[in-house]
C-alpha cells in the first residue's frame, strides 16, 4: 500500500511538472506568435509613427517586450508621419505666399505702387569714400530725395559688398554669379565686366517676373531730385541717354542702360527676355550696345513695347551735362573710365550741388555753367 501510494504521489508530481512545462511553453509560443504579428503589422503599416526603431528586450516568462523608443527616434517618426500627412492632405490656401529671399527683399523695399530702386555694387564700389558713399550722400543732400533711400535695393555681387550693405542697414540682395571673383574694380569691356552686365540684365527680368516696377541706377549717378515727375506716363520702358536729340520717341537716341525705368507687364517681360537672350547672338558685346542694335528689330514692334528716352536737361551726365540746376534730377559719371577718376569728379559734382542749394536759399544769381567738371574724366 505504501509502495502504491508513493507511486501515485510521484505520478502526480510529474503530471503537475509536465502541466507547468506545457503551460509555460504555451505562454512562450503565444508570446512569440503575438510578437510576430506585431512585427508583420508594423512592417506593412502605413503609419510610420509606429516605433520600428525602438529597442527589443526579453523578460523571463513574458517573452519579447518592445521598449519605448529614444526621444530622437520618436521625433524622427513624428516628422515622417507629418510628411506623409502633408503628402496626402490638401492644405488650405495660405493668406501669404511663401517667398524666397529676393521676393522678400523686394516686398520690404517696395513703394505702394510696387516700385523699387535698384543698384549694383561690388567690394571696390562700396569701400569707404568710394562711389557708393557718394551715391548715398547725394540722396541725403538732394531736394526731397532722402525718402527714396528706404526703397533702394542694393544688389551685391560679392560677399564683402553684401556684408557692408547689411552693416549700412540697406535692403540688400546677394547676386551670386558663377565664375571669377568680382570684388575688385571691373575693367570696362573685360570678360568679368561683360559677365556682370549680362547677369544684371537677367536679374531685371526676374524683378519684373515678381510683378515689381523698377528704376535701375548705376551707383555712379548722383540723385538731386525725385525723378518720378519727369517720367512719361503710359510708357513701358524709359532710358537716360548719353546724347539726347530732343525727341523722346526717337529710337536713334544714344541710350545709357545705367539709368532705366521699367513697368512690369507682359511686354517688358518679353522684351527683357529677348534682350538677355540676344547676348548669344552678339558675343563679346555689352548689354547697352546690344540694346542699341536690337531696338530696331521687328520683334520690338511685334511685342508692342512703348519706349521713351529721357532728356539730358533732367537726366544728365558727363557725356552731356544738364545746363540748368533748377531742372536736374540726376548726374551720371558716364563717358568716364576708371574708378578713381569717377570718385574725383563726382566729389566735384556734390560740391557744385551744395553751392547751388546755398545760392538758391539766398536767391543769389547762378553762374551760366553750373558744373566745375568733369576734370579727371576724359569725355570724348
Amino acid at each position: 500500500m505504501d509502495s502504491t501510494a508513493a507511486k501515485l504521489t510521484a505520478a502526480k508530481a510529474w503530471s503537475e511538472s509536465d502541466g507547468q512545462t506545457i503551460r509555460r511553453n504555451f505562454k512562450v509560443a503565444a508570446a512569440l506568435f503575438v510578437f510576430g504579428c506585431l512585427a508583420l503589422y508594423a512592417a506593412s503599416s502605413n503609419d510610420s509613427s509606429f516605433p520600428l526603431s525602438g529597442t527589443f528586450s526579453w523578460k523571463r516568462g513574458l517573452g519579447p517586450i518592445l521598449s519605448p523608443p529614444h526621444e530622437s527616434q520618436t521625433k524622427a517618426a513624428t516628422t515622417d508621419a507629418q510628411k506623409k500627412t502633408a503628402e496626402t492632405t490638401v492644405a488650405p490656401p495660405s493668406s501669404e505666399k511663401v517667398e524666397d529671399e529676393l521676393s522678400s527683399v523686394l516686398r520690404r523695399a517696395s513703394m505702394q505702387s510696387r516700385t523699387v530702386i535698384l543698384t549694383t555694387v561690388n567690394e571696390a564700389w562700396v569701400a569707404p569714400n568710394s562711389t557708393f558713399d557718394l551715391f548715398i550722400k547725394s540722396f541725403e543732400i538732394g531736394n526731397n530725395t532722402s525718402w527714396l533711400l528706404k526703397h533702394l535695393v542694393v544688389i551685391a555681387v560679392d560677399e564683402k559688398a553684401y556684408n557692408r550693405c547689411l552693416a549700412m542697414q540697406h535692403h540688400c540682395y546677394f547676386l551670386k554669379v558663377e565664375g571669377s571673383d568680382f570684388a575688385d574694380e571691373l575693367q570696362f569691356m573685360s570678360s568679368r565686366y561683360l559677365k556682370i552686365m549680362w547677369e544684371r540684365t537677367g536679374f531685371f527680368h526676374s524683378v519684373l517676373e515678381f510683378g515689381y516696377n523698377f528704376i535701375f541706377t548705376d551707383a555712379d549717378i548722383m540723385w538731386f531730385r525725385d525723378p518720378f515727375p519727369q517720367f512719361y506716363s503710359g510708357t513701358d520702358i524709359q532710358f537716360a541717354c548719353d546724347h539726347f536729340n530732343g525727341n523722346s520717341f526717337d529710337v536713334n537716341n544714344r541710350l545709357n542702360a545705367g539709368f532705366q525705368y521699367a513697368v512690369s507687364n507682359s511686354r517688358t517681360l518679353q522684351f527683357y527676355n529677348y534682350w538677355y537672350e540676344s547676348r548669344k547672338k552678339y558675343p563679346g558685346t555689352n548689354e547697352q550696345d546690344v540694346f542699341n542694335i536690337i531696338k530696331h528689330d521687328p520683334i520690338v514692334k511685334e511685342i508692342g513695347l512703348k519706349m521713351r528716352f529721357l532728356a539730358t536737361d533732367y537726366f544728365g551726365g558727363f557725356c552731356e551735362p544738364s545746363k540748368d540746376l533748377n531742372k536736374v534730377c540726376t548726374m551720371h559719371a558716364n563717358c568716364c573710365v576708371g574708378l578713381g577718376s569717377k570718385i574725383h569728379d563726382l566729389n566735384m559734382v556734390l560740391e557744385d550741388w551744395k553751392r547751388y542749394m546755398l545760392q538758391s536759399s539766398s536767391q543769389t544769381t547762378l553762374k551760366s555753367s553750373p558744373w566745375s567738371g568733369p576734370h579727371s574724366c576724359k569725355v570724348p
